[in-house]
């Protein structure tokens, strides 16, 4: 198996020049630049974040240029409190672009493993009980921040799902629960989805119900919104409550929209409609 652990990585700037100037990938140095892109995988660079590492990552994974065992190896180390689990709880500090950059190489590793299975059952299911946690435990939902760019750590990690989703090692047991947990994401009341997250989070829950989850699932919990949102506006401070509601609306407008071109959800798309003319 690949060890990462015992390689030592490149700091930050050797690492972008490399990156910048490379004309194709080094095999001789493969684990050295890995690693070194994974410990630098949350620069507040976004050239280097967004560009040189995820976009290096993206072309390597989707032109086959790593084998199994180094991408079962950067799956683990993704899983760590290092990386998705790095300063996990707090708002406002800059370890949110490891987290969120983290979700999307997972995405990345899973897509891989969706081309040609080599992943075992057991490490999809640590990925998908990491990624529940991770997303519960996530604060800091901002989306594009001045002079730093993208973290938009909500739409990565449903991102992430969605990858889950269409890997034949996920059960529908799972769905259920990624359900419930993207379900919480949307209608929160301390920040206001600005950057289309709720278009992201839509997309693994419509594979879901492609992947033959029961429309009612859904339709169950689309008509308990407009209790919901009354039960809220007493609890809620004003500010909050209308936080909620904007996510809520926003939503549901989103959803409706998404599958108007799928007749055997007409049902579902029938109770959205009707929420949202009680809210």
């Amino acid at each position: 198996m690949t060890s990462l652990n015992s390689v030592v990585p490149l700091e930050a700037s050797s690492l972008k020049k490399i990156l910048k100037d490379k004309k194709s990938w080094d095999k001789d140095n493969e684990l050295v630049l890995i690693k070194s892109m994974m410990i630098h995988i949350g620069s507040t660079d976004s050239e280097l974040r967004d560009e040189l590492i995820y976009g290096t990552f993206w072309n390597l994974i989707l032109k086959k240029e790593l084998d199994a065992n180094t991408l079962t190896a950067m799956l683990n180390s993704c899983l760590t409190d290092q990386m998705l689990f790095k300063g996990i709880g707090e708002f406002g500090t800059d370890a949110v672009f490891t987290r969120a950059f983290t979700s999307l190489l997972i995405a990345l590793i899973l897509y891989a493993d969706n081309q040609k299975t080599f992943l075992s059952e057991e490490l999809v299911l640590e990925v998908k009980d990491q990624l529940v946690s991770y997303t519960i435990l996530e604060k800091d939902k901002r989306g594009f921040i001045v002079d730093k760019g993208w973290a938009h750590s909500i739409a990565h990690v449903a991102d992430a799902f969605d990858e889950l989703i269409k890997n034949k090692k996920t059960t529908m047991d799972d769905c259920l629960e990624i359900v419930n947990v993207l379900w919480n994401k949307v209608f929160v009341a301390d920040y206001i989805y600005i950057h289309d997250e709720e278009e992201r989070i839509l997309m693994p829950l419509v594979e879901m119900l492609k992947q033959g989850l029961p429309y009612e699932v859904m339709q169950d919990l689309v008509e308990k919104i407009p209790a919901d949102l009354e039960k809220k506006n007493g609890q809620l401070p004003e500010e909050n409550y209308w936080a909620l509601y904007a996510n809520c609306k926003k939503f549901l407008k989103s959803f409706y929209v998404k599958i108007d071109s799928e007749p055997e959800l007409m049902q579902l798309q029938k109770s959205i409609a009707a929420c949202l003319l009680k809210i």
